[in-house]
């Protein structure tokens, strides 16, 4: 019985790529320095899985940002504003298109289908001229195999390559993408000969968009590529890959019809309906990839409950044609438990990170094959009991109070229009306020002291006048700039879900969990193994020390209840929406808290809400009712002289608008540079939004500085479209990833460009 890996973390455990990746672009190491750390990094992942008995092991998932991207670079697809010439893609280029560069900006980020990973957004048109300009894909196959590893390349399959991309800038939104199929097929074909000729006999294609709501356009699609891949994928087996979510009849159909491929894919811990498609009619003779060990969480599998859906699978496919694998790739869970040293032992027992699962995969072949390691078996079924026992996972209480929400609306009593108005006399805000949203750069100096104070290296109080010290200073940035409602700049927490979870029962916390979020921006979540409760305050005492230090107005700055639950690893063992009330019961008394204690704004982050959206349309409605809901339960007790406000990031917002703006916030600030202000085409079509909106004027994941004029453009295009009195403006995000040196210019020249706009519209009545 063999076992398959459908991808694996890339930083490491010690985030090697990560700390070499800045290294390389701040200018301290050469590319040959990068090139070593990753080929070191690769070399340990293929050999960790050899040793482990994994049969078919992935190559071609390790990238320096992001696969699309990297499948962007093997179809030469670059926009004509980075001016490459041709040949094979350098870092140059490559990080350009991903991070932007000193005289133009990077194309669009947004999030991975319903994860918290992020890709590089392909900008497609009738005139690129595509070309085999990557190699990456055959070099990391010889690489694999000098080392005696034969591996499985994986590339992203390319109908869901297309249809993951958007028109480029001057190209008619009506373009279809699909019409694009036969220019990039030859380079599939080139890269998948290339691929034999070195000896490669399987190859995985990712399809994930097969999981989706497709029409029978789309379907047909796929039908065509891979009738047209025929040929050339003779003599090789061939796996497509989906994972996420169940996959429709009529997509199962596609799927299990396609010409040329030997096996087929699928989640079956998130797809679990897919089992009885695969039930009623899989196709005689060929492999079932069967993912059956969590990709998306660290929960240790349920291997006896795991081994019978195998055992049922065998006896449909047969036994020679199952194979164990992940649900979707590991590249969305921690690289491995034994770094954990802090975790208690029951705790500890309960989990399963990367390399874990890895090992429960094997196990599960073996166990299928006759060879059940029955020591292992044993210890897995008492972390099973021990968790479902512990008096630590369940707090009755809580369980009461959360139950009891869902029989209200939870909504302010006061419309939004008038609280505006109300705030407005209170705070005293001019025309085109500006505002950041929440962090300032992470120094050195600011992440020595909070690792000292967590080792105990120096004492509370001396922990306490460095961060006070680090607010005065921003505080006094954002004073000199002139911007209107400030930020603390959040010196205290190293990552907003991580610092909120640290306060709160009912979640745990890893030292090395670290999971990538896009290129070198890596974040640890924290575990919700239990009912959540807010023992204490959590931010009253640094927003009110930020409040004594300006007559300005100081945002009290939260994470909301969605984007907790989202960027957490959440426990499975009850409904997601369940925790999601409970944790907006804890953010609720630290709303009120602050309120009291005299912060008269308040930001609720939501950034992950449209992140967690189900892929399937049949289950959004469910989802974003609750959403929706948990975000209004924070605040429906404030006065309406409070103002509230939400922000949200890296996702297509179009399509839940609706939602939004049921949300109920004062004022809401939204990620808009990157994405080429679509964002704006929601109001151009003739949505009507009252409150306050700040749809973010410049891209803070770029070390790229707008120009006043820029930024001047991009709130004309807002105005256009917006009410001047309710338009906020703001960067995109938060700042924590630029240095102070990106900051102040970009900083200054918003709140120039604001100031200018400002003259002109008092000029202009």
């Amino acid at each position: 019985m063999a076992s398959h890996i459908v991808g694996y973390p890339r930083m490491g455990p010690k985030r090697e790529l990560k700390f070499a990746l800045e290294s390389y672009w701040d200018g301290k190491s050469s590319a040959e320095d990068l090139q070593k750390v990753a080929a070191d990094l690769r070399s340990s992942i293929w050999k960790q899985m050899a040793s482990a008995g994994i049969k078919y092991i992935p190559s071609n998932t390790f990238s320096y940002y992001d696969q699309v991207l990297d499948t962007t670079a093997m179809l030469g697809a670059v926009p004509p504003r980075y001016n490459w010439t041709g040949g094979e893609i350098g870092f140059d280029t490559y990080f350009s298109m991903a991070r932007g560069n000193a005289s133009v900006p990077a194309m669009e980020m947004t999030k991975w289908f319903d994860t918290n990973y992020h890709f590089i957004v392909p900008e497609l048109g009738p005139d690129v001229k595509f070309s085999y300009s990557s190699h990456k894909a055959v070099h990391e196959y010889k690489e694999a195999k000098a080392l005696g590893i034969d591996t499985v390349p994986v590339f992203v399959g390319p109908v869901s390559y297309l249809l993951l991309s958007k028109p480029a800038k001057g190209v008619d939104k009506s373009f279809s993408l699909l019409s694009l199929l036969d220019k990039i097929l030859p380079i599939y074909q080139e890269v998948v000969t290339e691929l034999k000729q070195a000896g490669a006999t399987w190859v995985q294609l990712d399809e994930p968009l097969l999981v989706m709501d497709l029409d029978a356009n789309i379907l047909k699609a796929f039908t065509d590529a891979y009738s047209k891949l025929e040929s050339t994928l003779s003599g090789l087996n061939v796996i497509v890959e989906t994972y996420f979510a169940d996959i429709t009849p009529e997509a199962f159909k596609t799927l299990v019809s396609l010409k040329g491929v030997t096996g087929f894919g699928f989640d079956l811990v998130r797809g679990s309906k897919s089992l009885d498609l695969i039930k009623s009619g899989f196709p005689k003779g060929k492999y079932l990839f069967a993912g059956v060990v969590d990709g998306r969480n660290i929960w240790a599998n349920d291997l006896a409950g795991s081994l019978n859906t195998l055992q049922a699978l065998e006896g449909i496919v047969g036994k020679d044609k199952l194979v164990v694998s992940t649900s979707c790739s590991l590249l969305h869970t921690a690289v491995d438990l034994v770094n954990e040293t802090k975790l208690d032992h029951e705790l500890k027992s309960w989990f399963a990170f990367a390399a874990q699962k890895v090992v429960e995969v094997n196990a599960l072949a073996k166990a299928l094959a006759g060879q059940k390691d029955e020591a292992f078996f044993s210890a897995n079924a008492a972390a099973q009991a021990s968790r479902k026992s512990s008096p630590r996972v369940t707090n009755e209480a809580v369980q009461k109070a959360a139950a009891a929400l869902r029989g209200s609306d939870h909504r302010r009593a006061t419309n939004v229009s008038d609280r505006l108005d109300a705030q407005q006399k209170k705070l005293n805000l001019p025309v085109l306020p500006t505002t950041t949203i929440g962090s300032f750069p992470q120094t050195i100096e600011l992440r020595r002291v909070r690792r000292e104070y967590k080792a105990n290296k120096i004492s509370e109080d001396d922990y306490v006048k460095a961060i006070k010290e680090e607010i005065n200073k921003v505080v006094k940035l954002q004073e000199e700039l002139d911007v209107d409602v400030l930020v603390h700049g959040e010196p205290e927490r190293n990552d907003m879900v991580e610092y909120f979870g640290e306060q709160l029962s009912g979640f745990a916390f890893t030292v090395n969990g670290w999971v990538q979020s896009y290129g070198s921006r890596c974040v640890k979540p924290p575990i919700i193994f239990g009912d959540v409760s807010r023992p204490k305050a959590m931010t009253v005492f640094w927003s009110s020390t930020a409040q004594s230090m300006t007559s300005r107005p100081m945002k009290g700055m939260l994470t909301g209840p969605v984007t907790i639950l989202n960027w957490s690893f959440v426990r499975n063992d009850q409904p997601r929406f369940e925790t999601c009330y409970q944790i907006a019961m804890a953010i609720k008394n630290e709303v009120e808290d602050l309120e009291k204690a005299g912060i008269n704004v308040i930001q609720i982050d939501e950034a992950a809400l449209r992140e967690g959206l189900p892929l399937r349309k049949s289950e959004q409605a469910f989802y974003l009712d609750w959403a929706v809901h948990s975000f209004r339960i924070t605040n429906v007790g404030v006065k309406d002289t409070t103002q509230i406000h939400t922000h949200m990031c890296y996702s297509n917002f179009n399509d839940i608008i609706q939602s939004i703006i049921d949300m109920d916030a004062d004022v809401i600030t939204i990620e808009n540079s990157r994405s080429d202000e679509k964002l704006l085409s929601v109001f151009r079509e003739g949505v009507k939004y009252g409150a306050g909106i700040g749809p973010g004027v410049y891209d803070i994941h770029s070390p790229r500085i707008p120009s006043t004029e820029e930024i001047a453009d991009r709130i004309n295009k807002m105005l256009a479209v917006l009410e001047t009195n309710i338009l906020w403006v703001n960067p995109d995000c938060g700042l924590k990833t630029r240095k102070y040196t990106e900051v102040k210019p970009a900083l200054q020249n918003m709140v120039t460009a604001a100031k200018l706009l400002r003259t002109k519209l008092a000029s202009a009545k």
